[in-house]
């Protein structure tokens, strides 16, 4: 107990340690994935609070409020929704442990992990994936109000007084949402980061 309490004290219980995949099934954020749809975890950090679980489809913190506490608060935010920008590693000093992976969501919670600093090599893979999903996240930004701009075009191009019936109206507007949606939730909405995991995580 001595221990845990002067580790709480000194702030040593944050520094975490990158997790190998062997032992994914032994950690907390293992049991809120959606393995049912097919979700996977790519990196993850653990401290003696928190652990920081970075899979295809989302960040999930379990939040712990001290080394020497039980419980626990499980967040998760979903790249699809939540903005990655602002990343950064910050290195260690001389006499320092731990390095810093730093990162904002949605340019607004700024979220900062402390890392052991013998982890560098490896938190530098996870430093790229989070800023490609950022360069991609604004690239799929600028899409989604592009479609948006020219939904509004192709509207100011029609006269309802030149449709010719009210079933026609409804045809025009069924299939122009159809379209739309499909534009903004699948093909400019990214979900499964995959690919971009693969790339750069090493194994």
């Amino acid at each position: 107990m001595f221990k845990k309490l002067a580790s709480e004290t000194f702030g040593l219980s944050d520094i975490g340690k990158i997790i190998s995949p062997t032992d994914y099934d032994q950690v907390d954020a293992d049991d809120y994935l959606f393995h049912e749809d097919g979700e996977k975890i790519f990196f993850l950090i653990k401290s003696k609070k928190d652990e920081y679980c970075f899979t295809n489809f989302a960040l999930i913190h379990v939040d712990g409020d001290s080394a020497i506490s039980s419980k626990r608060s499980v967040k998760r935010y979903e790249y699809a929704s939540h903005k990655i920008s602002q990343v950064l590693i910050e290195t260690a000093g001389n006499i320092d442990l731990d390095i810093e992976l730093k990162f904002t969501l949605d340019e607004r919670l700024a979220l900062s992990i402390d890392v052991n600093k013998n982890c560098l090599e490896s938190l530098k893979d996870i430093y790229k994936v989070l800023i490609s999903i950022g360069k991609l996240q604004h690239q799929q930004e600028i899409a989604r109000n592009n479609a948006t701009q020219c939904l509004e075009v192709l509207a100011s191009m029609y006269k309802i007084s030149e449709i010719e019936s009210e079933d026609t109206i409804v045809k025009h507007y069924n299939a122009l949402l159809l379209n739309y949606n499909a534009t903004m939730l699948e093909r400019y909405t990214k979900r499964d980061f995959s690919n971009i995991f693969e790339k750069y995580i090493r194994a």
